[in-house]
C-alpha cells in the first residue's frame, strides 16, 4: 500500500506528464527515494473530463520504477488512447486523472474467487485480449456475470467467451489513487 504522501507525488508526477506534453516539453521526473515509488509494478493511468472517460492505458509489468511508469501512462492516456484523439492544450483546465497501481496477475481457476469491487478482469483467447479495472464494475453496477461479459466484449470477443475452456481469465486487484478535486 502506498501512503498518502506517495500517492499524491505520483498524482503529481501524472499532471506534470501531461503538462509538459501539452506544451511540447520533454519530461523525466525526477528520482525518488521513496522505497515504494521505485518498486516495479503495473499500473493504469486513467483520464476523466466531466466525469467521462478522456484515456486509460497501463501496463501490468514494468521495467521502470513505479515513479516513471506513472509518467509514461499518463503520457500514454493523453496521446495513444485508440479509442479517443489526443488530448490538446485547451483541455488542461479540465481533467482529473485516477491511478490504478496493480498487484500482479493470478490465473483464475474457479470464477467464484471473483471479488467485484476487489478484483480488475484479464482475459485472452487466442489473439485477443481485454481487460478492465477493478472500480469498473462498481461504477457501472454490475455482478460478476455481467464483469466477465464486458471483459470479453472489451477483448473484441462474444460476451460468452469466458466460459469457453481455451479462454484464460486472470485477476488482479488495485490501489486506487483519485485526485480529490475530481472534475
Amino acid at each position: 500500500m502506498l501512503s498518502d504522501k506517495d500517492a499524491s507525488r505520483l498524482l503529481t508526477i501524472a499532471r506534470e506528464a501531461i503538462t509538459n506534453l501539452m506544451n511540447k516539453a520533454p519530461y523525466q521526473p525526477e528520482p525518488r527515494e521513496e522505497k515504494a515509488l521505485n518498486e516495479r509494478s503495473g499500473c493504469f493511468v486513467t483520464i476523466k473530463q466531466n466525469n467521462q472517460l478522456r484515456g486509460c492505458i497501463g501496463s501490468f509489468q514494468s521495467e521502470h520504477p513505479l515513479y516513471r511508469e506513472v509518467a509514461k501512462m499518463a503520457i500514454a492516456a493523453a496521446s495513444k488512447d485508440p479509442r479517443f484523439h489526443p488530448m490538446e492544450e485547451n483541455e488542461l483546465d479540465n481533467f482529473s486523472l485516477e491511478i490504478s497501481v496493480l498487484s500482479p496477475l493470478e490465473k483464475l481457476d474457479d470464477i467464484e474467487q471473483i471479488e467485484v469491487g476487489v478484483h480488475g478482469l484479464y482475459i485472452e483467447k487466442n489473439f485477443s485480449r481485454g481487460v478492465l479495472l477493478p472500480q469498473v464494475a462498481t461504477e457501472h453496477g454490475w455482478d460478476q456475470t455481467t464483469f466477465l461479459q464486458q471483459t470479453c466484449l472489451k477483448a473484441g470477443l462474444p460476451k460468452d467467451t469466458w466460459q469457453s475452456a481455451d479462454a484464460e481469465i486472470y485477476i488482479f486487484s488495485a490501489q486506487i489513487i483519485r485526485e480529490k478535486n475530481i472534475k
